[in-house]
């Protein structure tokens, strides 16, 4: 039995346990041989926590055999991100720097996930500082695509979705500045959400527990998985208010009502590059899905699209020019050498420049909160091409502009603080091409539902064994 039990969801196995079909205690044997068996390919699972998830399988199936009152993921293992604070364990953020920085406490989503009853089971790999968007550390290696042992698996949270993708982990937890939770998503053909800001508490404990004024913006945590359904039950365990996080809201979130049918927004050619036609092809698809379900679906574009992809980059990429001797200090030099040539497309900015761009911000959200009173949902391409090759982005700078340009269908989103949610929708270059569903502010709940009818389509495509191709 235990062979099958890491195909399942995490739904599916908090059904088993639950039900006695199968015990926690096989559960996490299952997944620890999948690791055994596949890891050593992929290094996406850093540090597994073999001998507290098999003491917390059996506490779990004690309970159930007690017939404790149990939580909506009792008895599932799940994997955590390494810059993620779980009580006990080196927060690294992928720098040899951190490799001894213990956590004192879990981060709010640990300990949320923990409080359901989930399990952890390993820590997963990113690159340094999450700076790049393939996932390659100075502490750990690269971690390789499993549909493409030469192509990145994306990033930041690129470890996360190479585990799940592969079938090491049900369930898992990343967060996303600039679509590093949607990135990997797209490349390894899983599910995820960047929810809007302040809905899914963060706090950590290292570099700082003191965000800059960026990442208060524009980062976010969230929930990966290989389905939508699963997603969505992991995201309903972490959201909320929390003492914490300074900025976390208690917010009321807007799903979608039986039957409800909306004008949907298609965007499959992004402004501001160029887009591959399969890409385009697969979220043409499901629009087209979409609009087999009832929905009204209309090519347009949003207002100001292309100056908000300005406005991400100048949010963030002053802190390079504002923290580079530190970051050349801790960055290994994939991530330095970046750093080098992000710098010298994008010049650093005089207070005056930064005031004007948070005020130009503003607008853009006001824009676009109107705009989605007309077309609550946008959909569009996550990245524009299919996964590149491993350290594309870095090799020339050349590869570090079109890099950028790829990406640009994630950035809005962040710059907005808007709920986006990536699911499988199609193949290029026989990659999977992950389709992004947009919604307004707190209408997180929406978005899943709209992503899961793009799912009900196109299915569900992982767990996969690792290929070379």
């Amino acid at each position: 039995m235990t062979e099958q039990l890491w195909k399942k969801s995490a739904l599916e196995l908090a059904a088993g346990i639950r039900e006695k079909s199968f015990s926690s205690q096989e559960v996490v044997a299952a997944h620890l041989e999948r690791i055994a068996e596949v890891n050593g390919e992929i290094n996406a699972i850093i540090d597994v926590l073999a001998d507290d998830a098999q003491a917390g399988a059996r506490l779990a199936d004690k309970a159930i055999a007690r017939g404790d009152q149990i939580g909506a993921l009792h008895g599932v293992p799940f994997t955590i991100k390494t810059n993620i604070d779980v009580a006990g364990q080196a927060t690294t953020n992928g720098i040899p720097l951190l490799a001894d920085a213990i956590a004192p406490s879990d981060s709010p989503v640990v300990e949320r996930m923990k409080g359901a009853g989930a399990i952890p089971l390993g820590r997963t790999n990113m690159p340094d500082m999450g700076l790049r968007i393939h996932t390659d550390s100075s502490l750990f290696g690269r971690t390789k695509n499993p549909w493409d042992l030469e192509r990145t698996a994306g990033g930041s949270s690129g470890g996360e979705g190479a585990a799940l993708a592969s079938g090491m982990s049900p369930i898992g937890l990343g967060n996303d500045i600039g679509g590093s939770l949607r990135n990997p998503a797209h490349a390894c053909g899983i599910a995820a959400i960047k929810p809007t800001q302040g809905v899914v508490p963060d706090a950590d404990t290292y570099p700082t527990p003191d965000h800059s004024l960026s990442a208060q913006i524009m980062l976010q945590q969230g929930v990966m998985a290989r389905s939508i359904s699963d997603v969505r039950a992991g995201f309903e365990i972490v959201a909320g208010w929390h003492p914490r996080d300074p900025i976390s809201v208690p917010a009321s979130l807007t799903d979608l009502m039986p039957g409800q049918k909306l004008r949907i927004a298609v965007m499959a050619n992004p402004p501001g590059g160029s887009t591959h036609p399969d890409v385009a092809a697969a979220v043409s698809a499901s629009a087209d899905a979409l609009s087999d379900a009832g929905h009204e679906v209309i090519t347009v574009t949003p207002p100001d699209y292309e100056l908000s992809l300005l406005l991400w980059c100048m949010m963030l990429f002053p802190d390079f020019h504002d923290l580079r001797n530190q970051l050349d200090v801790v960055m290994g030099e994939g991530g330095t050498k970046l750093i080098e040539q992000v710098v010298e497309l994008f010049p650093t900015m005089t207070s005056l420049e930064k005031y004007l761009a948070h005020q130009a911000r503003d607008g853009v959200g006001r824009k676009w909160q109107e705009w989605f009173e007309e077309f609550p949902i946008l959909l569009s391409p996550t990245w524009t091409q299919p996964a590149f090759v491993k350290d594309f982005d870095i090799a020339t700078a050349e590869g570090s502009m079109a890099t950028l340009e790829l990406m640009r269908p994630v950035l809005p989103g962040n710059l907005l603080g808007l709920p986006c949610a990536v699911v499988p929708g199609g193949m290029a270059d026989d990659l999977p091409v992950g389709v992004q569903v947009i919604g307004r502010r707190y209408s997180d709940l929406r978005v899943l539902s709209i992503a899961e009818q793009i799912e009900e389509s196109f299915g569900t495509i992982t767990p996969i064994d690792p290929r070379t191709n």
